[in-house]
């Protein structure tokens, strides 16, 4: 198996990129610029931009994988919402060009997609469940999906995830948890939803479903969070638990109050059936994670 990795600079890669290493299994990391993780050889890193057809095929010619794990998206989904021309160059157009790539030389494609597929009316949801997008970034993902499942021949897995949380190096942006922590430790005052509801996801347990996905040659959608749906504000609520910290400054409101541009969906949630059966998934829950992080 050789493996190559978008978005390695990303949380997810970084995980994947020590699951390889941990694991023996060869690998090509690729993001857009330098490498910004340490644990990365170098010689295992090729820089890749993914809306440039010419240069996907440069560095996929050169490596020649047998898997393709796309996680680098545009996922601020406010921004996505705000800029939808930059959205769809990468969330579709890059999605498509790739997928057609491995579709040509009989790779396996794996695309990372989301919860937000789902209008959160009815969740949790299955892999069989019809997503019903409310945003531009997510009709973003719903289209990529559709490319990848329409492409005769292709190889694919679709994997959809919930709040990725976990520590990383370097990371353009935070994640849910590791900001709520910080927050809590400065008494920065929080403004948190209290009607949206999420499954957080351990990235550890996410990049272990991926590779065990690509390991079993398995193909379809598979759905992987964590084990609770819980609301914003009762995820920030355990953080504070666990560590100890103070809640003083934190002020619960409606996502209506916000005005965010784009609309999230309010619950979502995954049943996890498929993947404990099919790929012995077993997430961990938040405490058991929060012992992990520094």
């Amino acid at each position: 198996m050789k493996v190559l990795i978008t978005g390695s600079n990303g949380l997810l890669g970084q995980k994947l990129v020590d699951l390889c290493l941990l694991n023996q299994i060869d690998f090509l990391a690729t993001s857009s610029g330098a490498k910004r993780y340490s644990k990365c050889p170098n010689s295992a890193y090729a820089t890749l931009d993914i809306t440039d057809e010419q240069n996907i095929i440069e560095v996929l010619d050169a490596y020649q994988p047998t898997h393709l794990i796309h996680t680098a998206a545009m996922t601020n989904v406010d921004q996505c919402e705000l800029h939808p021309e930059a959205c769809d160059l990468v969330n579709r157009q890059a999605v498509l060009m790739l997928a057609k790539y491995c579709q040509q030389h009989q790779i396996h494609f794996q695309l990372l997609s989301t919860d937000f597929v789902f209008d959160g009316l009815a969740g949790p949801y299955s892999e069989e469940d019809q997503p019903n997008p409310l945003s531009v970034y997510a009709r973003s993902k719903v289209e990529a999906e559709q490319i990848v499942k329409s492409l005769q021949g292709l190889s694919y897995s679709i994997v959809r995830t919930i709040i990725v949380y976990g520590q990383g190096e370097n990371l353009s942006r935070s994640n849910l948890i590791l900001w709520a922590k910080q927050a809590l430790e400065r008494g920065t005052p929080l403004q948190l939803v209290d009607d949206q509801f999420r499954a957080p996801t351990w990235a550890d347990d996410l990049a272990w479903a991926c590779l065990r996905i690509c390991e079993l040659a398995k193909e379809g959608i598979f759905h992987i969070c964590g084990p609770e749906v819980l609301a914003i504000d009762q995820i920030v609520a355990r953080v504070a638990a666990f560590y100890n910290l103070p809640m003083h400054e934190v002020t619960k409101l409606s996502s209506e109050s916000l005005q965010q541009p784009a609309q999230r969906p309010p619950r979502t949630g995954f049943v996890l059936d498929k993947a404990r059966t099919v790929l012995g998934y077993e997430p961990h829950t938040l405490e058991q994670t929060f012992a992990l992080l520094q």
